[in-house]
C-alpha cells in the first residue's frame, strides 16, 4: 500500500476540518523537545479558528501543567487514559473504568515485576509516579520480537501493551487514543456550545499508540509525520496521508497547509 504525501492529497480534504487531535512525543517535538516554532504555530492555528486537542501517552502528572499552559483545548493523557482541560475540573477526568487506584496501581506494578523475570534490563520511566491508569517503562529501541513477547505477556495476564518511540505501556484492556478521543468529542468538548464529531477532525501521529488514530473507518483525515515510516510495518491502520517532514517538521507542514487555505474559515 503506497501512501500518498500531505501535499499531494491535502486540497482535496474538506475545508469544515477545524479541529486536530495531535500526539505529543514524535509528532510536535523535535529532538524531544517542544520549540518556538511550535509554539508559535499553535497560536496562529488558534487565531486561525483552528482547534488542537493534544492526546499523548505521557503521565497525568506531566499532561495536566500542558494542558493549562499551551494554546490548546485540552490534552488526553496516558493513552486515552484521562483528560484535561483549563474548562473541567482541574483534576481531570477519568476516561478509564478504574475502581480503586491504589489496588490498580498495585496490579499494574505486579505486572511490571512479572516482565523483567523475562526481562530484567527494563527501567521504570521517570514519569511513571506521576501516572494513575497505566504503568511504562523506556523504550530504548527493544527489538520488535521482544515487543512482541512483552505485549504477549501481558495480554496472557489480562492487560493492554503498546509502545512508542519512547516509552512502553502497560495498561487496561481496551484504553487507547481513540476510546479516549471518541469519549471526550461525545462528552467533555465543546467549542461555543457545539458539539464536535469524529468526522470533523485531522489525527496526527507517529508510532504504534497512535495505531487507532489512523483508522480510517472511524478517522477518515489522519496524517503520519515522516518518522512514521519507522513503525508502520508493526501497525494494523495506516495513516491516509504522510507529512514529507519527521517530527515537529511534519505538524508545521500540516499547519502551514491549513494556514495557507485561510484555517477554518475557508
Amino acid at each position: 500500500m503506497t501512501i500518498p504525501l500531505l501535499s499531494a492529497t491535502f486540497s482535496s480534504w474538506p475545508a469544515a476540518l477545524d479541529l486536530i487531535a495531535t500526539d505529543m512525543d514524535g509528532t510536535l517535538t523535535l529532538d524531544e523537545k517542544i520549540t518556538g516554532d511550535l509554539l508559535q504555530a499553535l497560536v496562529d492555528l488558534k487565531q486561525a479558528g483552528v482547534t488542537v486537542l493534544m492526546t499523548t501517552g505521557r503521565s497525568a502528572g506531566w499532561v495536566n501543567g500542558l494542558a493549562y499552559y499551551l494554546p490548546i483545548a485540552g490534552a488526553i493523557a496516558e493513552n486515552g487514559g484521562l483528560f484535561y482541560s483549563p474548562h473541567l475540573d482541574p483534576a481531570g477526568v477519568l476516561l478509564s473504568p478504574i475502581q480503586d487506584r491504589a489496588t490498580h496501581r498495585q496490579k499494574l506494578a505486579e505486572m511490571f515485576d512479572q516482565l523483567k523475570t523475562e526481562f530484567p534490563f527494563i527501567e521504570v520511566a521517570t514519569d511513571n509516579a506521576f501516572r494513575v491508569t497505566d504503568w511504562t517503562y523506556t523504550n530504548p529501541g527493544f527489538a520488535t520480537d521482544d515487543l512482541h513477547r512483552m505485549k504477549q505477556m501481558c495480554s496472557d495476564a489480562g492487560w493492554g501493551f503498546v509502545y512508542s518511540n519512547v516509552q512502553c505501556h502497560i495498561k487496561p484492556l481496551g484504553q487507547n487514543k481513540q476510546t479516549g478521543l471518541l469519549e471526550v468529542l461525545s462528552k467533555h468538548f465543546s467549542i461555543q456550545g457545539i458539539q464536535r464529531s469524529s468526522k470533523q477532525l485531522i489525527t496526527i501521529g507517529d508510532s504504534p499508540n497512535d495505531d487507532e488514530l489512523f483508522d480510517p473507518e472511524v478517522f477518515p483525515y489522519s496524517v503520519g509525520v515522516a518518522n512514521v515510516a519507522n513503525y508502520l510495518a508493526d501497525m494494523q491502520f495506516k495513516p491516509s496521508a504522510i507529512a514529507s517532514q519527521p517530527e515537529q517538521n511534519g505538524f508545521l507542514e500540516l499547519a502551514q497547509l491549513i494556514m495557507n487555505r485561510g484555517g477554518s474559515k475557508a
